[in-house]
């Protein structure tokens, strides 16, 4: 009998913590757990760009045409131009420039949803590792001397989202103060790249 109670515990376990998970996510598409056209897409076009080839830069580039058309309406208004204009100039460093611009729109996009959403842990969760995310793609091309500023917070800012616990146990409060900290310092650390791509 102890072994069936305890069967159907964790089966109601797996089955709310499924649940859990599926609700914040589909309820806010910047927080799916899904492809980032803008990170899958990233080497290809740095790499060509690189080599001078321009066609398939363009391709890689078209490939990320919709989310730099979000940032462009929602987020930062001028760097779909900024984006057309570096394609255009064919210089590869100034791709690279208006692509770590596009990179802190989308960190600094998902810390503010993730600020805005403490009360959802999953949500906010989900919202700070795809921050991470974004970072670790675009850490070679930040300043060696923020990088521990900018790591060491995006770590708080995970931690300060809280956590529901199993049923209560090991729960812990989100803490609104020290995400806001946090998030203020890693976009004041990144300010600078953001500078660089206009």
């Amino acid at each position: 009998m102890t072994n069936l109670v305890r069967s159907m515990a964790l089966a109601a376990l797996v089955f709310l913590s499924a649940l859990s998970l599926a609700g914040p996510a589909s309820a806010y598409s910047y927080a799916a757990a899904g492809k980032e056209p803008l990170i899958v897409n990233r080497e290809n076009l740095l790499s060509a760009a690189a080599k001078g080839d321009w066609q398939a830069a363009d391709t890689a580039y078209k490939a990320m045409a919709a989310d730099l058309d979000y940032l462009d309406k929602n987020e930062d208004k001028g760097i779909g131009k900024a984006f057309t204009d570096a394609m255009a100039s064919k210089n590869a460093q100034t791709v690279r420039n208006v692509l770590s611009r596009a990179y802190v729109d989308e960190i600094e996009r998902r810390l503010n949803g993730a600020r805005d959403n403490l009360k959802d842990y999953q949500t906010a969760k989900i919202l700070v590792v795809k921050a991470q995310q974004f970072y670790t793609a675009m850490a070679g091309d930040v300043p060696p001397a923020a990088r521990k500023t900018i790591e060491t917070n995006l770590t708080k800012a995970l931690d300060a989202v809280g956590n529901p616990g199993v049923f209560g146990v090991g729960a812990k409060k989100p803490d609104p103060a020290t995400f806001a900290k946090a998030h203020d310092a890693v976009l004041a650390a990144l300010a600078p790249l953001r500078d660089i791509g206009k």
